[in-house]
């Protein structure tokens, strides 16, 4: 029987996409993941996630859905809100893990809806939805690894460009001063432009 692990990076970002990473493997392989002592990606150094994201990869079989800025704002313009558009890519990977269990992260504040929820959309599966739940499943904490390790890989990549965005985090001092320096018309397509901390300060 296969598990699947879903967590995500980036949600509260105001530069950056959304990363959605799904962990799969079989029951019995769960041991393996255990073996690495895995927790929360916030909790590890960013050059041990990149250790343990490649042991990850090697021994499971993962799935990543990243929402770009420019998306994230397009669906947030229809009215489609930051869980739904995190559902969607929660189910995408659900689709293409095959999995009989998913273990998720829960982005709701009611993890029995969330449970109810996923398992209308997908009547075979087993879910279990809960707080929290990168610090209590591994199969979890593989996923919340391999999605920050890809959320900073892109930051990486913007920083070649912007030097100055910091983690795109608005708790980040260097995020709002670049923010603050630029007019709303040139924000670059990777500003989510729909966020409140945009708005705050666009002139």
């Amino acid at each position: 029987m296969k598990i699947v692990g879903i967590d995500e990076a980036g949600r509260g970002s105001v530069i950056g996409p959304l990363v959605v990473s799904g962990v799969t493997l079989k029951e019995n392989r769960i041991k393996y993941l255990e073996r690495l002592k895995l927790k929360d990606s916030k909790k590890i150094s960013p050059k041990r996630r990149t250790i343990l994201s490649r042991k990850i990869k090697k021994i499971t079989e993962y799935h990543i859905v990243k929402i770009t800025a420019q998306d994230i704002d397009f669906l947030r313009s229809k009215d489609i809100n930051l869980n739904q558009i995190e559902k969607i890519a929660m189910q995408k990977i659900i689709e293409d893990s095959n999995a009989a269990i998913s273990i998720i992260d829960c982005i709701d504040v009611k993890p029995e809806r969330f449970k109810n929820e996923m398992e209308k959309v997908f009547p075979d599966l087993k879910v279990i939805s809960e707080h929290n739940a990168e610090d209590k499943y591994a199969v979890v904490a593989a996923a919340s690894i391999v999605a920050k390790v890809e959320r900073d890989l892109e930051i990486a990549k913007l920083r070649k460009t912007f030097s100055n965005i910091g983690s795109g985090y608005p708790s980040d001092p260097k995020t709002i001063k670049f923010l603050k320096n630029i007019s709303y018309e040139e924000l670059p397509d990777f500003v989510r432009k729909s966020w409140a901390t945009v708005n705050r300060y666009k002139k």
